[in-house]
């Protein structure tokens, strides 16, 4: 067996059928990307950034994969665009949004691609479903686990699971 990447994920949307596009997306994921590990519940949470909007699902996966970071972003950016992801505005609404937040403990910074994802520790919406599946995960640069990102959060949005 090769050896397997370890890349957390976070996939959200708030355009559409939100359960149905984040569970197409897995399913896309699941196929062309690799194993997916495990899956947090959904977390529902108001806009970020650009409020007069609907409120986004967000989900958190573990996926091992054998792609290359540069590889898997583009593997996941060609998912988006087939789900109808079109990028008109900054922080605007969407049909899908698939972010690469940690891959292995690499920190990557490349065009295009900076891992951990840089805003990550300021987002409740991120953090919530990575602390459900990996709360003793450490970030490599900040080295906290994802249970006391949590905690130490200042992001005053709620994030509530979603039923």
């Amino acid at each position: 067996m090769q050896y397997m990447n370890k890349a957390y994920l976070l996939i959200g949307g708030n355009m559409g059928n939100r359960v149905e596009q984040l569970q197409l997306a897995v399913d896309h994921i699941r196929q062309r990307v690799g194993q997916v590990e495990q899956v947090s519940a959904l977390y529902e949470t108001a806009a970020w950034g650009k409020t007069d909007q609907p409120s986004f699902l967000n989900q958190a996966l573990l996926v091992h994969t054998q792609l290359e970071p540069l590889p898997l972003l583009k593997e996941l950016l060609s998912i988006e665009l087939e789900m109808g992801r079109e990028r008109l505005e900054k922080n605007g609404p969407r049909t899908i949004d698939i972010d690469i937040i940690f891959y292995n403990d690499a920190i990557i910074s490349e065009p295009g691609l900076l891992v951990p994802h840089p805003a990550m520790a300021q987002r409740r919406f991120v953090l919530a479903p990575l602390a459900e599946i990996a709360p003793d995960l450490q970030h490599p640069q900040l080295k906290q686990t994802m249970r006391k990102l949590l905690e130490a959060c200042t992001d005053p949005l709620p994030v509530a699971r979603f039923n």
